[in-house]
């Protein structure tokens, strides 16, 4: 197995843990400490996660298929869904009550 395909193994394998991990935060409603701390709430989490794992492992796929028009698309689905996890669902940090 040369680099290349061990580069996409990894990949394929981090964008599948990442969507997995979105997914039980999804299902569970429970995320660990710090991260229910950098977003506004679990649901936030789950899905930038999740958005991110699936646009990895599309990345993977789509780099796979030997059609260019069939690769375009599929990374083209990958963007919308990582712009989706940048602007929609972006860690922010939970908002604190103001002291008074």
């Amino acid at each position: 197995m040369n680099t290349s395909n061990w580069t996409m193994l990894a990949g394929g394998a981090a964008g599948a843990g990442l969507a997995l991990f979105g997914v039980v935060m999804l299902v569970t409603g429970r995320a660990p400490a710090p991260t229910a701390r950098a977003f506004r709430s679990v649901r936030d989490a789950g899905f930038y996660h999740f958005l991110f794992g699936a646009a990895l492992g599309l990345v993977v796929i789509g780099t796979s298929i030997e059609r260019p028009a069939v690769t375009t698309g599929i990374t083209l689905i990958a963007i919308v869904l990582a712009a989706l996890a940048l602007f929609r669902f972006r860690p922010r940090g939970r908002q604190r009550p103001a002291n008074r």
